[in-house]
């Protein structure tokens, strides 16, 4: 409290010229304290002039006044320095070299708060005073501290330039303005500032709205990120379900396939040991047979050989060792020609290259060209099919077509017969205000505002008028393309691509979808006013 005390006491004994502590303190007669030495310095000025004035309130004395020391405020102040607790101003209000000094202190300058046009000079807060408390003031235009001010001041004639001269565009004095610049359209600073300033305001205006529209890109561009980040985390998950279901399905198969080799085995292993039984009794039997022919050939009673011989020199039929039991090894070799074949095959799907994405020139689109023809059950009333069903012209004086379910009731648009999936590329030349569009055959058809493509989310749309804009599921996305009669439209349904390209001389994209569609698609198109056509090519 103290401290803070002495630091009030400090501001109230201050020179206002040299902003320290009063030296010789003098009062002027209109009540303002300064060191002795600083009001001389600042009158010895003036003394040309004949008439002095106070720093602080202006107020003016003729003749100069006599000063004498102001004895209570000298005690004052020596009483305030022998308390050790003056501090000297903070080095950051000091000015450096590039800071604007006021022009008002001695010594050491304190940084400029304000600049005045009229006095052309810059002053710290403790100088500014007088123009925020004297009257003297009132008039003065303050602006932020410069050092710039003579800037403001007609090189020719010294004079504020307080005139616009808008016939050549350049700043002047009221005095210009009747002499060199006579004849001239001029207005004052002030007015063509009102103007400038009303104009600049439009530009911030303009400005701002490219700033949203901006924006607007960079969060549909951060949506489209996502979007891709989404399909590729959901590719990769599906992709490994597949193939572990494809794994699974592999593992399953070769155990049904070694089951059914182990069963033929089994089997015909069973029906070989139940041949060779029989072989091994047959050989038996044989072997007997020829030991009582052995046995007859040895006889010497030719009446017992003759008796003998014709029962024992019967034999019976041999078994027939290709009887239709019997399953030969070449079925575990088409077995095994059937397995090589599917790897092979396997193989093959898996070691081929996979297509690109997106193919990068004009002839691979055109690879993937797809002619597409338009359902008249889905065209409103509006418009005109042509040209074998590739053209469609808006007419509101065309004949009503029949009521059918599939037609668009509000809405100028109409949708492809081919349903579209795989890999297909086509391209749409219109005149003026189109919109070309893909879009399920379940899309909305009474609603006047959900039936509109790229209002739902059964529906993808290029907006073609003065710029491009891309709308799906009632979102949209502005383009900053020039617009093109010309636009082309490549779609792989497998992979859930989906891209819009302007057609010239080359093309150039203009948005692209990744997605996973889960109905075959159709090309769409709508139209906005008489006399407007598209055409697919």
């Amino acid at each position: 409290m103290a401290q803070r005390r002495h630091q009030a006491d400090e501001v109230k004994l201050c020179c206002s010229i040299c902003l320290d502590l009063l030296r010789d303190p003098v009062t002027v007669p209109c009540g303002h304290n300064y060191c002795m030495s600083c009001i001389k310095t600042s009158w010895d000025k003036e003394d040309q002039k004949k008439l002095h004035s106070c720093p602080q309130c202006r107020q003016t004395f003729s003749p100069r006044p006599a000063l004498l020391k102001n004895t209570l405020l000298a005690m004052l102040a020596e009483e305030l320095k022998e308390t050790g607790l003056r501090a000297a101003p903070a080095d950051h209000c000091y000015a450096g070299p590039e800071d604007v000094a006021c022009d008002v202190c001695s010594g050491r300058k304190l940084k400029a708060f304000k600049s005045c046009l009229v006095c052309l000079a810059s002053y710290c807060k403790r100088h500014l005073q007088p123009h925020y408390n004297s009257p003297a003031f009132k008039k003065h235009t303050l602006v932020e501290a410069s050092v710039n001010l003579r800037e403001n001041i007609c090189p020719r004639h010294d004079e504020a330039m307080k005139m616009f001269c808008c016939t050549e565009n350049i700043c002047i004095c009221i005095l210009c303005s009747v002499d060199e610049h006579k004849g001239h359209d001029t207005v004052s600073a002030a007015t063509e500032r009102t103007e400038k300033q009303g104009e600049l305001d439009r530009s911030r205006q303009r400005i701002q709205q490219r700033i949203q529209e901006r924006q607007r890109d960079v969060k549909g561009l951060q949506q489209e990120a996502e979007d891709i980040n989404r399909s590729a985390d959901e590719a990769v998950v599906n992709s490994k379900r597949i193939f572990t279901e494809m794994i699974r399905l592999i593992q399953k198969r070769s155990s049904d396939v070694t089951q059914e080799i182990r069963s033929q085995q089994k089997s015909d292993v069973s029906r070989v040991k139940e041949l060779q039984e029989k072989l091994e009794q047959d050989v038996a039997k044989l072997k007997r047979k020829d030991a009582e022919l052995q046995q007859l050939s040895r006889t010497d009673d030719n009446a017992q050989f003759l008796k003998m011989y014709p029962s024992l020199s019967q034999l019976t039929e041999p078994l027939d060792l290709q009887g239709p039991e019997l399953r030969r090894p070449w079925f575990f070799e088409e077995v095994m020609v059937a397995v090589t074949a599917a790897r092979n095959q396997m193989q093959a799907i898996l070691t081929e290259k996979w297509p690109s994405v997106e193919p990068t020139t004009r002839a691979e689109f055109l690879h993937y060209s797809r002619r597409i023809t338009l359902d008249p059950n889905t065209a409103r009333t509006f418009l005109v099919l042509s040209e074998e069903n590739r053209k469609i012209t808006y007419d509101d004086k065309n004949t009503p077509y029949p009521k059918h379910l599939d037609r668009f009731i509000y809405r100028s648009q109409v949708l492809s017969k081919e349903g579209l999936t795989g890999r297909c590329y086509w391209e749409v030349e219109m005149s003026r205000h189109a919109v070309v569009a893909v879009a399920y055959k379940s899309v909305d058809r009474n609603n006047i505002h959900a039936s509109a493509f790229g209002r739902n989310n059964k529906s993808w749309a290029l907006l073609c008028r003065d710029s491009f804009t891309f709308m799906h599921d009632n979102r949209s996305l502005s383009i900053s393309v020039p617009q093109s009669s010309r636009v082309g439209v490549f779609l792989d349904h497998m992979t859930g691509f989906l891209a819009f390209y302007r057609v010239s001389e080359t093309s150039t994209l203009l948005h692209r979808v990744q997605t996973t569609f889960t109905e075959p698609l159709y090309a769409g198109l709508w139209l906005g006013s008489n006399g407007d056509v598209a055409e697919f090519c």
